[in-house]
């Protein structure tokens, strides 16, 4: 068996840390003293640089411009993006650039897809749903009439809602099947109210009142919101890595020049074996994510549906990053609370992705219903 990445992947990895080598996490106002957003838009010069480097373009088919990666390419340069705290809807736009690849009429696809590559069109996903907590598509209702879709409700917590031009929003039919409607955000009846996420990133509660689109902007494939879902779970897993990846970082450099009683603290045995126990930490993390990767990008048959695969990465994940943090935190002693430090940020990045698209507990519970329905042998 061959563990190591293709030569195309890792080529992105690269270009990726190329473009995120001049991106400072600091670069906006500490969520800790901003009452709302840290900032209204998403970085705009940033994105401009990873349309450049051909990053937003990752995964799309060369027909459309892109590189034809997969989504194992992208959770690499994910993770990337995180270890600076960028900015961007890199994993939405990705996400539901695929899913359109995917699972869209050959129309739409022409028409979004390659602006979506060179960061002309920005998509976001509405994942959440009304609560955070509830099924996503159980909070739009989708209708249909004469040519068209009529779509009614509420989705919360819809990253840089107010930054993008289509909202991929998930909804239900009158028979309860799922499926998923591209919203240009200046359509008539979509209303945008702001909302402040954990880290700081604008988001919105998106109301749909009444609002028609055309037929070719609703994708009805069966299937294609709980691929995109399992996408945007890993996509979150693979960001909490990244993130942990350059905190453990942080704190392995800071312990090994702090001295006490005219030592490094590193040396002490104390300090070592809890940095060594968020090390396993990582690696279990590491090795969850990419085996849900894998699953989503092979399409390959398991014990369990891929579903089973990504709940497990998102349970590692969830723990994970919030272990790493809290460590790192307590191995900073004072220093780290200190907010012209970096590293409160990454405690407050890793706690919003410890809770989007579900705690471990909610995946936890998930991969429960899973193994009761799938006998194992």
């Amino acid at each position: 068996m061959d563990f190591t990445f293709t030569e195309e992947q890792q080529a992105a990895v690269e270009a990726a840390k190329a473009v995120f080598a001049d991106v400072a996490p600091d670069s906006v106002p500490s969520p800790a003293l901003t009452a709302g957003a840290v900032a209204d838009d998403i970085d705009r010069p940033l994105w401009r640089k990873l349309a450049d480097a051909d990053l937003l373009s990752l995964v799309l088919a060369p027909e459309y411009g892109g590189a034809g990666l997969d989504p194992i390419a992208l959770c690499l340069v994910l993770c990337e993006s995180a270890k600076v705290l960028a900015r961007v809807p890199l994993l939405e736009n990705s996400a539901a650039g695929l899913a359109v690849q995917t699972y869209a009429t050959d129309a739409l696809r022409a028409d979004v897809l390659p602006r979506a590559g060179r960061g002309e069109l920005v998509l976001t996903v509405a994942a959440a749903g009304r609560t955070g907590h509830d099924p996503a598509e159980l909070a739009v209702t989708a209708r249909h009439e004469d040519t068209g879709w009529v779509l009614d409700g509420m989705q919360t917590a819809v990253p840089w809602a107010q930054a993008a031009d289509r909202l991929l929003v998930p909804a239900h039919t009158g028979d309860g099947t799922a499926v998923l409607a591209l919203v240009p955000r200046l359509q008539h009846g979509v209303r945008l109210d702001d909302q402040t996420s954990t880290n700081g990133e604008r988001h919105a509660e998106v109301h749909l009142n009444s609002v028609r689109i055309r037929d070719e902007e609703v994708i009805t494939a069966p299937g294609a919101w709980e691929w995109l879902r399992n996408l945007l779970t890993t996509g979150t897993c693979a960001l909490a890595l990244g993130l942990g990846q350059a905190v453990l970082a942080m704190t392995s450099a800071y312990t090994a020049k702090r001295e006490q009683f005219g030592f490094p603290v590193a040396t002490f045995q104390a300090v070592a074996v809890q940095a060594a126990d968020r090390y396993i930490d990582l690696r279990a993390m590491e090795a969850t994510l990419w085996q849900a990767a894998w699953r989503i990008s092979s399409g390959a048959n398991g014990a369990l549906p891929p579903a089973g695969d990504v709940a497990v990465a998102k349970i590692w994940a969830s723990e994970g990053v919030r272990r790493v943090v809290q460590t790192a935190q307590h191995l900073h002693g004072g220093f780290g609370a200190d907010i012209d430090y970096a590293l409160h940020r990454y405690h407050a990045w890793a706690k919003q992705l410890e809770l989007s698209l579900g705690p471990a507990a909610a995946h936890e519970e998930a991969l429960g219903d899973l193994l009761a329905a799938h006998a194992l042998g």
